[in-house]
């Protein structure tokens, strides 16, 4: 591997894990800047609705991190160039998630007018689902494409990884249940930022192994 191209390397997977970490701290900060906003109770999409007070901001937020997810993905498919279809598959996937849950997110608002959902919504929704799909099945993917010194640990952390993403989509989606006085649906939005916090370990995880690399 070029000395050059390892430096890009490492410095996409610096910048990916300053991302995530960034994104849970704003995500967080703006939601305190809606009145009546419960972390836990309402999801991320409401603060980038067109009656959000931080409905601009939170929304260039996301084009921006989907630009730094889907470098980190290209950049992923560079430091693991072994021709496997896997690793193919898992760039892939990440910049799926970059396009979807971030420029998608930040380009379509979740906007309802009387309580019926627009088509800005649906494309919001839709962009924002290709992107949850992709990042649950990304650790399925590389669960034994990434080869590291502790081969078996990284097997078994991506299977952990996977399942629990699984999980909290499903919770996720009682969302839609027309019982919303329930404990799972009420609480969509701690479902929701436990599925980010998950695939957010996962890539800084598959970051610090692309800080690692040497050759």
């Amino acid at each position: 591997m070029k000395t050059r191209q390892l430096y890009w390397i490492k410095i996409a997977a610096i910048l990916c894990i300053l991302t995530c970490i960034s994104d849970l701290i704003v995500v967080f900060v703006l939601g305190n800047y809606y009145p009546g906003y419960n972390q836990f109770k309402n999801t991320m999409s409401s603060l980038g609705a067109s009656i959000s007070p931080v409905s601009d901001i939170i929304s260039i937020w996301w084009i921006c991190i989907g630009i730094v997810f889907i470098w980190f993905g290209v950049m992923f498919k560079k430091a693991f160039n072994d021709n496997s279809k896997n690793v193919k598959l898992g760039s892939l996937l990440i910049i799926l998630y970059g396009l979807g849950e971030g420029i998608g997110s930040g380009l379509f608002k979740a906007d309802k007018i009387d309580g019926k959902m627009t088509d800005s919504f649906m494309m919001h929704s839709s962009a924002g689902g290709i992107g949850v799909i992709a990042a649950l099945l990304l650790p399925l993917i590389l669960r034994k494409a990434v080869i590291t010194q502790r081969k078996s640990q990284f097997y078994n952390f991506s299977w952990a990884v996977f399942i629990f993403g699984l999980i909290t989509t499903i919770l996720f989606t009682f969302r839609f249940s027309s019982d919303q006085n329930n404990f799972i649906s009420l609480y969509k939005g701690l479902w929701q930022r436990l599925f980010l916090l998950n695939l957010y370990i996962y890539f800084t995880a598959l970051s610090v192994i692309m800080l690692g690399k040497k050759t």
